[in-house]
């Protein structure tokens, strides 16, 4: 005999809620990662990337796609995952590593915490430098502190920004900062057109696009803003091993650490546990994926991955020094405004 149908229904209702809640993933809508810049730059890259291969190792293989949404460094993309985008998985970003900076000094317009973030997971750390042109005259980071020098850079917000203005802050250096270009080609060009005697680019994109600058030492590496010597950069100093006292190294330390977050992929807060750790399985199972490292070997580009937990682990770690670190800012600022 038939069992009616209200029994039918009950025994399917069960059913579903013994089922693990990823595997109604598939039922949901398809995953969106935000790039919090616009189309061609690292963050994009880097997105782009991670939307291509991740999805088959998420429960139901949804489709995955990356969505450009500049604006004010990746704050505006970073403020809309925070308190908009959906919280189940299907909104991510990824965007400056700058962003734990932008909130620790209490950058209008922020409204995110990032250590309440869910970091998902890196592709790769990041290596900023600055450099001069081979006609400017200067060739080291400590002739900055004597003489002043024009550099190219995009937003205000942007790190290749705000990392020679940290040094300008904490360092006494003297870079006169031209920020509006669109992006970080535009600032090499203006660099090789003599309009800027320098600029902030990634190390990653200065090796690639323009090699044969290096080969034929066109640039001079003056600083490279990391905790230690990158492993393609032995003789160039960090930024670090600039600072003079315990005080200015605490501080430096905070600026160079986004070269730690680096190309991430986070999700907004509030996402529960199970959700949080579907997707880091999936991001560690892509990591993985030779479909991913060919990938990565045919575009040539850095490839140095960490779970999102450890990020995770160092935000808010950092997240109890903020209020500290911006009084310490605004003493270091003042005592570099007003000279010796």
């Amino acid at each position: 005999m038939r069992a009616p149908h209200s029994l039918l229904s009950l025994i399917a209702l069960s059913v579903l809620s013994c089922m693990p809640a990823q595997n109604v993933w598939a039922e949901e809508k398809p995953i969106s990662i935000y790039v919090g810049s616009g189309a061609g730059g690292g963050y994009d890259l880097y997105g782009r990337l991670v939307s291509r291969h991740i999805g088959r190792h998420l429960p139901g293989a949804p489709s995955v796609t990356a969505q450009n949404m500049p604006g004010a460094g990746s704050v505006t993309m970073t403020n809309y995952i925070y308190n908009v985008a959906p919280k189940d998985g299907t909104a991510l970003g990824i965007g400056s590593p700058s962003l734990p900076l932008l909130e620790a000094i209490g950058t209008q317009g922020v409204r995110f915490e990032t250590a309440k973030l869910n970091w998902i997971g890196r592709v790769a750390s990041i290596t900023n430098v600055t450099v001069s042109w081979h006609t400017s005259g200067i060739q080291s980071i400590d002739q900055v502190r004597a003489k002043k020098m024009l550099i190219g850079a995009i937003s205000p917000n942007s790190p290749l920004t705000q990392l020679p203005k940290a040094l300008n802050s904490v360092l006494k250096t003297k870079f006169e900062i031209v920020s509006g270009y669109a992006d970080s080609n535009a600032t090499l060009l203006a660099m090789e057109r003599g309009e800027v005697e320098g600029s902030t680019v990634s190390w990653d994109m200065l090796r690639n696009q323009k090699a044969d600058w290096l080969d034929k030492k066109n640039v001079n590496i003056l600083v490279q803003y990391t905790l230690e010597r990158s492993r393609d950069l032995p003789n160039v100093p960090t930024a670090l091993e600039a600072a003079n006292t315990p005080e200015e190294k605490q501080v430096i330390s905070i600026y160079v650490s986004g070269a730690d977050v680096g190309y991430a992929i986070f999700a907004p807060p509030n996402l529960t546990d199970e959700r949080v750790n579907v997707l880091r399985k999936a991001f560690s199972a892509m990591l993985q994926d030779e479909k991913l490292l060919a990938d990565v070997n045919k575009l040539n580009i850095a490839f140095d991955p960490t779970t999102g937990d450890k990020i995770q682990t160092i935000l808010v770690a950092q997240a109890k020094n903020y209020p500290q670190l911006r009084d310490k800012l605004k003493a270091l600022t003042a005592a570099a405004e007003s000279g010796p």
